[in-house]
């Protein structure tokens, strides 16, 4: 399999950016030869075990790395080393800089509007909307709509029918905890086993709607309530990827102290650290019920920018451009 070039575009800029995927030889040769000629084989790189043990090689086998190993690593990541809370002359490996804790309060203000969704994540975002007249039909692409919230979840299903969403790819360099992206109460939380499938683009496309397929955690927060956002009930999906070997929930009111899992009738902050993947790059899908949700306009402009060049829209024939984004920045409003 050629996967072709991937860009996105920088939010704060406009500008068409090119990605330079993580470890993307290796992906083409997963979901290419591998996938076509050897699915036993195929089937044991996207297990648990497989995933945890690349993990493990990528991330943890140098585990004694000096001081400027470790600057040299941030560097090359184009990593701000001011925005980094922890003392870095105690990391010792990748692992300690993919799982690092930032000053975020300070490098990533959040609007203090109460109607305002922010982004859970560092990530590439991709917005969509279930309802098949609409000029961003995602439904049945990137996922299977009832497998990814589950299929025996009929009052979720239901309560997000022809809603919206946005899909946030994280990538290996980024900041790796995702941050609650609105107020209100857990309503429901639950895990679904699955596969270790890769986020890369070009095995998205490749996969069949491979983010209902891999493992996850699904997290239902109910906004309208008096300290909430009041836009309905939100789906948080956190979803596991190939290297990524767990997914904490590790919910702080204040900082990253006193860090809980979520519990059913627990109250969430917007703008806190929900949750951390443990390490490499993953993807957090919220959705939204129908109408509840405008999304901010200048993500919306991208969606149907045509200089460019995606390995979504050439896998799927129809515009699909990713914005980057920041945690704890507007991605919308309540209508």
């Amino acid at each position: 399999m050629n996967f072709q070039t991937h860009q996105y575009i920088a939010r704060e800029t406009g500008a068409v950016q090119t990605e330079a995927l993580f470890a993307d030889s290796l992906i083409a040769w997963i979901y290419g030869a591998v996938l076509d000629k050897a699915d036993w084989l195929f089937n044991a790189l996207i297990s648990c075990r497989a995933s945890k043990m690349l993990a493990w090689l990528n991330y943890d086998m140098c585990s004694n790395l000096d001081r400027g190993g470790v600057q040299h690593i941030i560097k090359s990541l184009n990593i701000d080393p001011e925005e980094i809370l922890d003392d870095i002359s105690r990391y010792q490996s990748l692992r300690n800089v993919f799982e690092r804790k930032i000053r975020y309060e300070s490098c990533r203000s959040m609007p203090q509007l109460s109607d305002s969704v922010v982004s859970p994540a560092d990530a590439r975002l991709l917005l969509g909307f279930f309802l098949q007249t609409s000029s961003f039909f995602i439904k049945e692409k990137f996922f299977d709509y009832s497998e990814l919230i589950g299929v025996n979840r009929q009052n979720w299903l239901s309560k997000f029918a022809d809603g919206d969403v946005a899909i946030f790819r994280l990538t290996p360099d980024k900041y790796h905890y995702n941050h609650v992206p609105v107020s209100g109460v857990v309503a429901d939380h639950y895990e679904i086993s699955g596969r270790y499938h890769s986020c890369n683009p070009g095995a998205v496309v490749s996969a069949v709607t491979p983010l209902s397929k891999n493992r996850r955690i699904i997290t239902i927060i109910d906004t309208d309530t008096h300290d909430g956002t009041c836009i309905g009930c939100v789906a948080m999906i956190e979803v596991v990827a190939l290297m990524i070997g767990d997914i904490v929930q590790c919910y702080s009111d204040i900082a990253y102290d006193d860090p809980k899992g979520m519990t059913v009738d627990m109250p969430v902050r917007k703008g806190q650290p929900k949750s951390m993947y443990r390490p490499g790059s993953s993807t957090t899908v919220l959705i939204f019920e129908k109408g509840r949700i405008r999304f901010s306009e200048d993500l919306l402009q991208n969606l149907f920018r045509q200089d460019f060049l995606s390995r979504f829209s050439k896998g799927f024939g129809k515009t699909l451009v990713e914005t980057d984004v920041r945690v704890r920045s507007e991605i919308g409003r309540r209508v």
